[in-house]
């Protein structure tokens, strides 16, 4: 178990680390909308990820 909780400990900080990268990125191409909504539903689904693991986390 204590290994598991290391793994979900790395996968919400990579979780954080993309979500970064994404707003960096869409930041960049407001420009372009589309892109922009995409990136944005990309950073909604990892924040949703991320809460999922954390709760996880908090359980075991």
């Amino acid at each position: 178990m204590d290994r598991f909780r290391r793994l979900l400990e790395h996968w919400i900080e990579h979780n954080e680390e993309h979500i970064e990268k994404y707003r960096e990125w869409m930041e960049k191409l407001k420009d372009h909308p589309e892109i922009f909504s995409m990136l944005k539903d990309a950073v909604e689904k990892f924040e949703e990820g991320t809460r999922i693991l954390e709760e996880i986390k908090r359980r075991v």
